[in-house]
C-alpha cells in the first residue's frame, strides 16, 4: 500500500529512479536535554549521504552559505545536506538547517493496520557530541522523539513527506561507535479513555 504522506515528486523518483535525483533519508532526534552552547533547544540531525557542500550551495546560495558559516569547522566538514524544515517543525521551523552525513539504518514503519508500529534504529560512528546528548537524555524521564523525513537531492525547500513520521525511542544504547534503539509510534491503544481522571484532589465532592 503506498504511503499517502509522500509527495508526488518523490513517488515519481521511487518509480522511475532517475540518475540525476537521489532520495536522501534523514533522522532528527529531539529531547528537552538537547541544548546548544547558548542553552537554546537543538536537535541531532543526520542524513544517509556523503559529506557535500557544493550541491547545497548551488541550490540554496547565500542562505545555505550562512548556515555553513555558522558551523564549527569540524562539523562543517561533515555536512551531508542543508535543507529547509517544514513550517510546523518542532525545532527551527521553516529554517534551513544542516544534517551531518552519517550511516544509519532504519526499517520504515509499515503502512498497515498494526496497532503500534515499531522500528529498529541504528546510527553508526555517532561521535562524542551525539553520545553527549544521548547521555544527557538518559538522565531524564522524558523520551527522545525521532522524526524521519525524506528529501530529494534536487529540492531542498522542504521534505517530501507531509506530515513527517515521528516516533519515540523506548530503548537506547550508545557508545562512540554506534547508537541503537527501538522506536514506536504513539501507543493510542493503551491510552485511557476518557483521558480525564476523576480524583478527589480535582473533584473534592467525590469524598463526601
Amino acid at each position: 500500500m503506498p504511503d499517502p504522506a509522500l509527495d508526488e515528486a518523490i513517488r515519481e523518483a521511487y518509480a522511475s529512479a532517475p540518475s540525476d535525483t537521489v532520495i536522501l533519508h534523514t533522522l532528527e532526534l529531539r529531547h528537552p536535554a538537547f541544548v546548544g552552547d547558548g542553552g537554546e533547544p537543538t536537535a541531532i540531525r543526520v542524513v544517509r549521504n556523503f559529506a557535500d557542500e557544493a550541491t547545497w550551495l548551488d541550490l540554496g546560495g547565500a542562505e545555505v552559505q550562512a548556515v555553513l558559516d555558522a558551523l564549527p569547522e569540524d562539523a562543517r566538514g561533515r555536512v551531508g545536506l542543508v535543507a529547509r524544515l517544514e513550517a510546523d517543525a518542532p525545532v527551527e521551523a521553516g529554517r534551513m538547517v544542516p544534517f551531518i552525513a552519517l550511516g544509519f539504518e532504519l526499517d520504515q514503519p509499515p503502512v498497515d493496520a498494526a496497532p503500534v508500529p515499531e522500528i529498529a534504529v541504528t546510527l553508526d560512528n555517532v561521535g562524542r557530541e551525539i553520545v553527549r546528548h544521548l547521555d544527557a537524555a538518559a538522565e531524564s524521564l522524558e523520551r527522545i522523539e525521532v522524526t524521519y523525513r525524506p528529501w530529494l537531492s534536487t529540492d531542498i525547500e522542504g521534505p517530501q513527506m507531509d506530515p513527517p513520521v515521528t516516533l519515540t525511542l523506548t530503548e537506547v544504547e550508545a557508545d562512540v561507535f554506534r547508537a541503537t534503539g527501538r522506536a514506536r509510534m504513539l501507543d493510542i491503544g493503551n491510552l485511557a479513555f476518557p483521558a480525564d481522571l476523576y480524583t478527589a484532589a480535582r473533584f473534592p465532592g467525590l469524598t463526601r
